[in-house]
């Protein structure tokens, strides 16, 4: 019966503590920034560089979404299709020039800044010159774009008017300006280019004292099942 009595204790020890890790994992802070996001007939794709390293080919579709999300993980994609074709279906083809189609979708009221409400989502077909970046076809047809001191694309025509990949916390209130940590939005003159951060998730401490319970827990149950025996 002891030993019983143990394993018992065990595992309402574990359940309090997976309760607590589900708490801590439904508060988890995010991110309010444009994401960058790379088009094909699959759908999208989070970018893995920044726009202004990204230099697409004539037919190209580039996606930006304003959202807050904690990593690349859990970021919200453009509500538009990657449609070149029906983007850019008045733009013919120039020598000299490509033609990269643009999603611009600056996402929910929910995920706005306080007082701000996002604009509807557009689409625009930029023909800039061939070896131009992601960067400059966004700029080309999406003026004003504000950017912050590290080079963070903190607004795509004028929108949001203030912030810049500031920390959003569980229940969606401001927590001050993001840092450029693993799950930040980073990139080099624009929206995040890469992201893959924990997103606030349990600490390797946290998990490795779950795992030493569950151990307990199932010594104690064998421990009581050899007494029976």
């Amino acid at each position: 019966m002891k030993g019983r009595g143990r394993a018992t204790a065990l595992l309402i020890v574990l359940s309090s503590v997976l309760a607590v890790l589900g708490t801590g994992t439904a508060q988890a802070a995010g991110y309010r920034y444009w994401s960058f996001w790379e088009g094909s007939g699959s759908g999208w794709a989070y970018a893995t560089q920044g726009p202004s390293l990204v230099r697409p080919d004539d037919g190209a579709v580039q996606g930006f979404r304003f959202a807050v999300s904690a990593d690349s993980q859990d970021a919200a994609k453009p509500r538009r299709s990657p449609d070149f074709s029906e983007i850019c279906a008045d733009t013919p083809a120039r020598t000299g020039t490509k033609r990269v189609a643009l999603v611009i979708d600056p996402g929910t009221a929910a995920d706005a800044p306080e007082s701000e409400t996002p604009p509807p989502p557009r689409t625009a077909c930029a023909q800039v010159p061939k070896d131009a970046s992601s960067a400059v076809a966004l700029a080309s047809v999406a003026k004003p774009l504000r950017y912050g001191s590290d080079a963070l694309l903190c607004a795509i025509s004028g929108y949001p008017v203030t912030g810049c990949g500031e920390q959003v916390s569980g229940n969606g209130d401001s927590s001050g300006r993001a840092t450029a940590d693993a799950s930040a939005p980073t990139s080099a003159s624009a929206a995040a280019g890469s992201g893959g951060g924990s997103g606030g998730g349990p600490s390797a401490g946290v998990l490795f004292g779950v795992g030493a319970v569950l151990l307990l827990g199932i010594a104690a149950v064998a421990q009581a099942r050899r007494r029976r025996g």
